[in-house]
């Protein structure tokens, strides 16, 4: 647990400066202090930490870097950069950063050890919370992204697809919801597509459906793409970029972690996660380039590259969870390379027709420090997609566009839905950054919490106002 409940009597004191105000605080350290801080040369630039030593030889206090208030861009995660930069011990803020629950966010995710394999037995700082936060929001949120991380870092061995099922059932058992799971063979009258993708693996394809809260509520609905490793198919990967991976799954960890922060909350919403789950294998049996395969919706589908299969499956997902019409339909999946091309590894791009729901994210993700950025849904490049021998073709067949089309072909499978939108994300760190050590990430579940919190929280009242 990276906090102390006790008392702060005796815990080390921590202080964020910035060039404005390190003059201050330098005259309110002890003389020793402050000639060690200048023998150390430190300088308060953003993210730099300073142990500084107590008269008796032991931790008197810590300096800790920030940028100005009138800074171009602010990290608010800066407060993590101290858990990997101080010994174990007790600490306390005893001045404010900048935003004073995203810093202790900040401490409780850069506390973060994946420990499957690799045991470290290294004591971590704990943080005493400042007063007036509300520190089981903070631990709600930090504990299911550190549950999507673990199920992230997870090599393929051990997180095949019944694992990463057995996972999400888990999960939806720890808060009572309904589950129901329909693998292998059975998939085929009602998810063709998810079958053809799966059908070449060792251990069957599957499809992950659980509901929980109140009926009636608003509709929330999670697909998440579970591909537990993808080599491609027979459009087989390079060697350097079969090596991630393990992280194709990424859009069901980050569903199966916005989930738990919403049950945890006891959110007034019905939500309904779906999770079409396979790996993406060769054999003698595996999907060829030139197939066609019909969709649940009815639409045939051409396969243009086996290595589009992400699409494929959450095409059926979308298809069964677009049946109910929700309110909000949220997909997430590691869908293109063109993404990252385009936004680099911390941006998520997401897709939506829906105006207000595009300004919200854009305002949550914002307050939350968990970027996204929206992407059109360019309508004439959707005739791209339109198949030659059947009604489309699961990829555009040129090099451009790519995180574009894939949202356009996704686009396609959803018709009754009031809101949908699109996450094309990463799901990982490639080096390491405040609050966000180098390997799994959760990206855009926490902006989503807010989000779906807020919006839950008006729909509530105005039922309680008609009541």
């Amino acid at each position: 647990m990276p906090f102390h409940l006790g008392s702060p009597t005796h815990a080390v004191p921590i202080f964020f400066v910035t060039c404005e105000s390190w003059p201050r605080v330098e005259a309110s350290l002890l003389p020793s202090a402050a000639n060690f801080a200048r023998a150390s040369k430190f300088e308060p630039r953003p993210g730099r930490v300073l142990v500084l030593p107590a008269e008796d030889g032991g931790i008197g206090s810590v300096l800790c870097g920030l940028e100005e208030k009138s800074a171009r861009s602010r990290d608010p995660f800066l407060p993590g950069k101290i858990v990997g930069a101080v010994p174990a011990g007790i600490y306390r803020f005893a001045n404010d950063p900048h935003d004073v629950t995203l810093g202790v966010l900040a401490w409780a995710l850069a506390s973060y050890r994946f420990r499957r394999y690799k045991k470290d037995k290294a004591d971590l700082p704990e943080l005493c919370p400042p007063a007036g936060i509300d520190l089981s929001r903070i631990t709600r949120i930090a504990d299911a992204v550190c549950l999507g991380r673990d199920l992230i870092n997870t090599p393929a061995n051990d997180l095949g697809p019944d694992a990463l099922e057995e996972a999400a059932v888990t999960i939806a058992a720890q808060f009572q919801a309904q589950v129901s799971v329909v693998r292998g063979d059975a998939l085929l009258p009602e998810f063709p597509l998810i079958h053809a993708v799966g059908q070449a693996a060792a251990k069957a394809p599957r499809l992950v459906d659980f509901s929980w809260g109140q009926i009636g509520a608003p509709k929330v609905t999670l697909v998440g793409k579970g591909v537990s490793f993808d080599t491609g198919g027979l459009d087989i990967k390079p060697e350097n970029a079969m090596l991630l991976m393990k992280k194709d799954m990424g859009g069901a960890a980050t569903a199966l972690a916005l989930a738990h922060m919403i049950m945890d909350a006891g959110l007034p919403v019905r939500l309904r996660v779906v999770l079409p789950i396979v790996e993406n294998a060769i054999s003698g049996n595996a999907m060829r380039p030139g197939d066609i395969y019909p969709s649940r919706k009815g639409l045939t589908v051409e396969i243009g590259n086996t290595d589009a299969e992400g699409r494929l499956i959450l095409a059926d997902a979308l298809s069964l969870a677009d049946e109910e019409a929700p309110d909000l339909l949220f997909d997430f999946a590691t869908l293109t390379g063109a993404a990252r091309v385009a936004l680099g590894p911390d941006i998520s791009p997401f897709y939506t027709m829906d105006e207000t729901l595009a300004a919200d994210l854009a305002r949550f993700a914002t307050q939350a420090f968990d970027p996204v950025w929206r992407m059109p849904l360019w309508e004439p490049y959707d005739k791209l997609l339109d198949g030659k021998i059947a009604d489309l073709c699961n990829v555009a067949g040129g090099p451009f566009a790519g995180s574009i089309t894939a949202a356009l072909f996704l686009r396609r499978f959803v018709e009754k839905t009031k809101a949908w939108a699109h996450f094309d994300i990463y799901a990982w760190t490639p080096t390491a950054k405040s609050a966000r050590p180098e390997g799994a990430e959760i990206q855009v579940a926490r902006a989503l919490f807010d989000l779906v919190e807020s919006r839950a929280a008006q729909a509530d009242r105005a039922r309680t106002e008609r009541l």
